[in-house]
């Protein structure tokens, strides 16, 4: 597992550890490396959890969940509000752990903590969220209701590239609706998860309701398998998106599981360019590009092709490039070197397949750590390698169309359809956009249509393998079970039952 060049005496180095009943623990067995993407040195460890680890955690959040699903709806509330509080005390260090193991710069790390505090404060009015419906007399003397229940024990494997915001996403809901839940974060970027579970602690929530799991590919199989997990949540990739929703699906589980993306940004001739340029320049270059929501393709319709183009070369020309932790910097490193040479490598397809380099990022900017430059291609075509993969990195890719209709059969052609966005001045344009692009979220003059927390969050097609987003009322919903109850009290004048089919007139 470890590299030559990663050889350091043991003793020097913190370990990240998982966080299991209400404590900080280090399960024995294999470790794993974290690195500073922007030095490209190693400076943590965190340990693999084998499977015997996992059904530790498991065990701790079965024997958690029947006291805090019974808790009253206030106590979980005033929880989750003492969890906000701290949250927002402590958002600028959890931000610097997150700029120090996946190197995007430290405001875009507040910015991305912020995003997942926010479903925090939606899933402080959970008494509100978990209310039922009630209809009385719906047959003679009887009434039916309905209430929301926890599903049980859950489960979230998040990515890399938000380390807060995407569990976020997930387990304060989940706690809030009742239900326990065991964590696996990205073993690449450990530290911020354990960080909320001692914050989390402290805001007074029972040990074992949220649980700490770091690993690869075994920790994952061993959470797919344990017959005590009802519902499994993931954000990733495609291919992996699928095999988690397969999987859960034939062990009995509930799941969402969110894939992969090709966003595309439609700039018709009537945008305000410049607004749209600065607009795009953040949507496709932010955070390096690691993100299922970046604009990576820019489909621009006729005569807005050439200004746009021009004014997307001026502005990613301007991008800062180093390290995360360093003011003034607009965009850090990518997250291992592997990925970093994944990126270059689609780079070197584009210029093989034909598509124009206006702006050229393979030469890394910065001589230490895993950095590109911002990559700017014209003249994609829809065959091509840059444009048909999820390319996750700082690489824009400018395609060409002559009219609103290519644009939407463009767009509506592609498997993905996560996010998309539209730049005009015509309403009547963008409605017809919005109506008939086939995408699961569409911005209008916005570049990057995430939704506040208190909507949901997930794609179509092969950016979405479940039913239900993640977050606001979805949320709510996909981490509990609805009960429908029917009652009667019978008295002297009430019939004998009979043996046809009960009608309520």
């Amino acid at each position: 597992m470890n590299k030559p060049a990663d050889r350091i005496a043991q003793s020097q180095l913190a370990t990240v550890p998982a966080w299991i009943n209400g404590r900080a623990v280090v399960p024995a067995g294999r470790m794993g490396n974290v690195y500073n993407p922007a030095t490209g040195r190693v400076t943590k460890q965190v340990p693999y959890c084998d499977a015997a680890a996992i059904d530790a955690a498991v065990k701790a959040a079965a024997a958690a969940l029947p006291e805090w699903r019974d808790a009253s709806i206030l106590r979980r509330a005033r929880v989750m509000q003492k969890y906000l509080a701290l949250l927002q005390a402590n958002q600028k260090d959890i931000a610097r752990l997150i700029t120090a193991e996946h190197g995007k710069t430290l405001p875009d790390a507040m910015g991305s903590v912020q995003r997942g505090i926010e479903v925090v404060e939606f899933a402080c009015g959970i008494p509100q969220l978990l209310k039922g419906e009630y209809s009385e007399n719906v047959g003679t003397a009887v009434d039916t209701h309905t209430v929301r229940q926890p599903v049980g024990v859950c489960a979230g494997i998040t990515p890399f590239n938000f380390p807060a915001m995407v569990p976020m996403w997930m387990f304060p809901m989940a706690i809030a609706c009742g239900n326990t839940f065991i964590l696996k974060p990205s073993e690449k970027v450990p530290s911020a998860s354990i960080r909320m579970a001692e914050l989390f602690k402290e805001a007074g929530l029972p040990d074992g309701v949220f649980n700490v799991v770091h690993g690869d590919k075994a920790a994952v199989d061993a959470i797919l398998a344990h017959p005590g997990i009802a519902a499994v949540s993931f954000v990733g990739s495609t291919p992996i998106a699928k095999f988690i929703y397969e999987t859960c699906a034939k062990n009995g589980k509930r799941v969402q599981a969110l894939g992969g993306a090709k966003n595309h940004a439609v700039v018709l001739p009537d945008a305000d360019l410049e607004f749209a340029a600065d607009a795009l320049i953040g949507a496709g270059y932010g955070s390096a590009g690691e993100r299922c929501m970046a604009i990576s393709a820019v489909v621009a319709v006729g005569a807005a092709a050439d200004p746009l183009v021009a004014l997307l070369k001026k502005k990613a020309q301007a991008i800062k490039v180093g390290p995360g932790d360093q003011d003034g910097m607009d965009m850090g490193p990518l997250v291992t070197a592997e990925h970093r040479d994944k990126v270059a490598s689609f780079i070197a397809q584009g210029k093989k397949e034909g598509a124009t380099p206006v702006l050229d990022g393979s030469t890394p900017p910065v001589k230490e750590g895993y950095f590109l430059g911002a990559t700017l291609f014209d003249h994609v075509k829809p065959g091509m390698e840059v444009y048909k993969n999820e390319i996750f990195g700082p690489v824009l890719g400018v395609l060409r169309v002559n009219t609103l209709d290519e644009a939407i059969a463009l767009v509506n052609a592609n498997p993905y359809a996560n996010g998309t966005a539209i730049f005009t001045e015509s309403g009547g344009a963008a409605r017809r956009f919005e109506n008939e692009v086939q995408v699961g979220m569409v911005g209008i003059n916005v570049p990057i249509p995430v939704p506040v927390a208190f909507y949901s969050f997930g794609g179509w097609k092969n950016s979405l393998f479940g039913d239900l987003h993640v977050h606001g009322m979805e949320g709510v919903k996909f981490y509990t079970r609805t009960k429908v109850v029917t009652t009667r009290w019978p008295h002297q004048d009430t019939p004998a039952p009979g043996l046809n089919m009960p009608t309520l007139g």
